[in-house]
């Protein structure tokens, strides 16, 4: 069996526009709502919080958006990403099944958010805006949106979830070397943060609060979101459109089975998307399947209902798989994996049955990460070891059958700055912490009832 065979596209063959799904949904999504008079939020509603270009975008219904010119600059310093086929891991798994993985952690930032980080600060600067606040998990969306705003000549202060900032001082000091100011969250600097004390581990919820709240009153500044709207999983469709050239070039006619790990749910989005329009339009049929943590199964176990983006209620209420938006996951690894909702059109698609979710133990990630790195030599991100371990299951499922499905998997992102987990998992110290009934019954008690 040869090496991993890498697959990619020539400069005139790179997509050229963002794809919205929702122009080829069968049933138009509920839209957000507004936390006081529950009637559908407009433009205006947003205007504190955006630029109009990011705004026309969240609403949009057309089928595709042009990429701007200077954008499209800033890509080409790391797109395409590369496709691989992952032979040596196939080898391993004594699979009949053909492996594909998009590898994002390429990108300057190392890792998918690097995609609508660029965009999302070229907007907000020509609007004249020189100033964002943001939150970040385990501080890929961070260290993306530092990046872009050091091109661009922006301000960026983000608010880093507690447990994330305690436990991964290098994502910290990456957002840093890239020109970002870093809190940690909750803070001192916000009414939403001094709700919580000083020493609690966080979640993106506070921190989403924290950041909102900055920026509503500062007129100069603007807020940026790394996952969950329809804009940032527009921008982050440049995956899927690349994957879809990119597969059809190692002779595939399709694929059977798209995977990708869902936190927020853009990076999931931006494979699993354009993937979805071919199979709205029938011509290809996979399964589509996002995979979350057991200790924050959101698709899984969570009420498809109008929630809060964040724990302070200042967001618009979205209509959303939730577990309740003051619930504060466990600390587990895969910090870009803990949040309490799902970007509403990722839950869409899942209510209306056109994408499956399951949620794993993290210890089986990890075991799958670890067997990833040792055949392909690229040390998984936490967040897509979940994606890993489902391709796993599904891998050896076809070697006992004899099935050859063709499977898709998004890789985020690498982790080399998450040696701290993979030397807790390999010193057996990583504890698989599923979320109880009790919890789950605790946090969906203050979800609004519309």
């Amino acid at each position: 069996m040869s090496d991993q065979v890498m697959y990619t596209l020539e400069p005139d063959e790179q997509p050229k526009r963002w794809y919205n799904i929702v122009a080829d949904l069968p049933v138009p999504p509920p839209p957000p709502l507004h936390p006081g008079t529950h009637e559908p939020v407009g433009p205006d509603d947003l205007a504190p919080l955006f630029p109009p270009d990011l705004i026309a975008q969240e609403v949009t219904t057309e089928r595709y958006v042009d990429i701007p010119e200077p954008v499209l600059d800033v890509y080409r310093q790391y797109r395409p990403s590369p496709l691989y086929r992952a032979r040596r891991w196939e080898e391993k798994l004594g699979t009949s099944a053909r492996i594909y993985f998009k590898y994002e952690g390429v990108s300057p930032a190392g890792s998918h958010k690097v995609n609508t980080a660029v965009p999302q600060v070229y907007y907000n600067k020509i609007n004249g805006i020189n100033r964002l606040t943001t939150e970040t998990g385990a501080g890929q969306w961070g260290t993306a949106l530092s990046y872009a705003s050091s091109l661009f000549g922006v301000e960026c202060e983000v608010w880093q979830v507690g447990a994330s900032f305690d436990t991964k001082p290098q994502r910290r000091t990456l957002i840093e070397v890239f020109g970002g100011k870093v809190h940690r969250s909750p803070s001192r600097l916000t009414e939403s943060g001094k709700a919580f004390a000083e020493d609690h581990p966080g979640s993106l919820g506070i921190a989403i609060s924290e950041a909102v709240e900055v920026a509503a009153q500062d007129p100069e500044a603007k807020y940026a979101l790394g996952s969950v709207l329809n804009h940032v999983l527009l921008h982050q469709t440049v995956i899927g459109e690349e994957a879809l050239l990119q597969l059809a070039k190692a002779g595939e006619s399709g694929a059977d089975l798209v995977v990708g790990c869902a936190g927020g749910g853009s990076n999931f989005a931006g494979l699993a998307f354009p993937f979805l329009r071919e199979k709205l339009a029938g011509s290809q049929d996979p399964r589509i399947l996002a995979v979350e943590p057991s200790s924050c199964p959101t698709l899984t176990r969570g009420e498809y209902r109008y929630d809060f983006g964040d724990t302070a209620g200042l967001t618009p209420l979205m209509k959303m798989h939730t577990l309740g938006h003051d619930f504060v996951p466990s600390p587990i690894h895969a910090g870009g994996l803990r949040y309490h909702g799902m970007a509403p059109l990722v839950s869409h698609a899942v209510n209306e049955g056109y994408i499956d979710a399951v949620a794993l133990h993290q210890n089986e990630c990890f075991e799958a990460a670890v067997e990833f790195a040792r055949t392909q030599g690229i040390v998984p991100a936490p967040e897509s070891s979940h994606a890993l371990a489902q391709v796993r299951r599904e891998a050896l499922a076809a070697a006992e059958t004899g099935a050859e499905p063709v499977i898709v998997v998004g890789l985020s992102g690498h982790g080399l700055l998450e040696l701290g987990a993979y030397a807790s998992f390999l010193g057996g110290n990583l504890e698989d912490d599923p979320l109880s009934d009790e919890a789950l019954s605790e946090a969906l008690a203050n979800v609004p009832v519309i």
